[in-house]
């Protein structure tokens, strides 16, 4: 009996640690594929590779896309990536992506240019990470392009683009004191008329909690996903 027990249990503890290499292989990078780190670490102009995951898309046209990715270790923002429409339409939350580009900035966002892509065999949906206890630290922009969360948050202005509905809004919230901006991207999820008539009629004053992507423009501004009233 205690032969048959032990047998058992090692092939169980076999089987987990199967489970857990066949886990760790879909993270796991293809050769002269960089690590999120390395890819931070990597200078403006350069030429990079990454494997990463489709969260969102934003815009495509002129055979361009537009799109969030990440991956377990970090965030990519991907600009006008050359992609057919019909490629396009298979980009689906999750899918799994090698992009080969250029690293550029512009005004302290941090993108991958001139991009290729192809897409492989994958899947991982990113849960949004609060991220409200860093707003006003240096740590936060390790946190860049990525899905996350602010709590607690007080509305203090909401402003159309263009100073009317059907652009991007412009969402002013607070924090201890602290104000910051966000924004509801119209070529995100400006199609949502759910979301975009909640943002759209927030009143000052008002507490909510925020999630979208960290998108950075002078300095922190979230493009909003989710907002709920308090």
């Amino acid at each position: 009996m205690k032969k048959a027990l032990a047998l058992i249990l090692t092939m169980g503890i076999a089987l987990s640690l199967a489970a857990c290499g066949n886990k760790a292989d879909d993270s796991a990078k293809s050769e002269g594929v960089m690590t999120y780190a390395e890819y931070a670490a990597a200078a403006v102009d350069t030429e990079v590779v990454v494997e990463t995951y489709v969260q969102a898309k934003q815009s495509w046209w002129d055979n361009k896309a537009t799109i969030y990715t990440q991956d377990q270790e970090g965030g990519y923002f991907i600009y006008e990536m050359a992609c057919s429409e019909e490629d396009y339409n298979k980009l689906t939350t999750g899918t799994k992506i090698k992009v080969s580009g250029v690293k550029a900035e512009w005004s302290g966002e941090y993108e991958i240019a001139e991009a290729t892509f192809e897409i492989e065999d994958g899947n991982y949906v990113a849960t949004a990470v609060d991220v409200t206890d860093l707003l006003g630290k240096d740590e936060l922009i390790d946190r860049q392009n990525q899905l996350v969360s602010f709590k607690d948050m007080t509305v203090e202005a909401v402003a159309y683009k263009n100073e009317e509905p059907g652009d991007d809004i412009y969402l002013t919230l607070s924090k201890d004191g602290n104000s910051y901006d966000f924004c509801l991207e119209y070529y995100l999820n400006g199609s949502d008329e759910t979301l975009y008539n909640l943002v759209g009629g927030l009143e000052a004053g008002q507490t909510v909690d925020v999630e979208g992507f960290l998108y950075w423009y002078e300095g922190v501004n979230p493009h909003i996903t989710k907002v709920t009233v308090k």
